[in-house]
């Protein structure tokens, strides 16, 4: 039987406020990228995530950033390649520590908004931001825009590429995602997003909103947890999947 990952970017919220539904959302994915407080995030609700995922037997990974607490990390940060370099490190070693005293084990590292579609069209920040992370593990898996040159960068570091898809994100002809500042860039219908998953897992691509089909080849796909249709949206998906005898399965 053909198996996806479906994960979720989780933990975001800080202080007094609530970003997400992360108790309704776990019972549906597979992984969890969960924020490291630079973001989003702090240590309390970063330690009920990490529990909440060991919980639910929902493999683990950190979700890095900018430091943008007040753009919620989605906006590109210009600071020097060295003190992004340290900024990741901080962060992914955080969360491997935080997770390792709960009994259980980081599996990846997803960088998340501003970041990782930075590392999608820069090839420099990439390295720079990978490398740093393979000085914290070089078993860590990446996980990062599929069609993209994250696979090429990887290679030469020498680090396992995961490609992920986007259920709730609307994709342009070129394969990258649609920008946050434009319309219609955010799906929250959640049978569209549904078939979106399944018609890239099944025929391997998309279709923009011009019409033009986009090739991609995921082996995980996003839903993002402060998307108010998220869990909507993860229901859509686990009716549909199971229709065409396709199981939610970790990488």
């Amino acid at each position: 039987m053909k198996s996806v990952d479906i994960n979720c970017d989780m933990g975001e919220s800080f202080g007094n406020f609530k970003i997400g539904n992360d108790e309704a959302i776990f019972p549906h994915i597979t992984s969890c990228n969960i924020a490291c407080g630079i973001h989003a995030g702090d240590p309390y609700h970063i330690e009920k995530t990490i529990n909440l995922a060991l919980e639910h037997d929902v493999q683990i990974g950190a979700h890095p950033g900018y430091p943008d607490l007040q753009g919620f990390g989605r906006r590109v940060i210009p600071i020097a390649q060295e003190e992004l370099s340290s900024f990741i490190k901080y962060q992914v070693s955080a969360l491997q520590g935080m997770v390792g005293s709960a009994g259980g084990k980081l599996a990846y590292v997803k960088p998340h908004g501003a970041l990782y579609n930075e590392i999608a069209n820069n090839k420099i920040v990439a390295e720079t931001v990978y490398r740093a992370i393979k000085k914290i593990d070089p078993k860590l898996k990446i996980m990062g825009l599929a069609g993209s040159h994250v696979e090429e960068v990887l290679d030469t570091i020498g680090m396992e590429y995961i490609p992920e898809a986007f259920a709730d994100r609307r994709y342009e002809a070129n394969g990258k995602l649609r920008s946050r500042s434009l319309p219609q860039a955010v799906i929250n219908d959640a049978s569209f997003a549904a078939q979106q998953v399944l018609s890239i897992t099944k025929q391997g691509k998309t279709t923009t909103l011009d019409g033009v089909d986009v090739m991609l080849s995921a082996k995980s796909f996003c839903i993002h947890g402060d998307n108010p249709a998220a869990v909507d949206i993860l229901k859509a998906i686990e009716v549909l999947l199971a229709e065409h005898q396709i199981s939610k399965k970790h990488f």
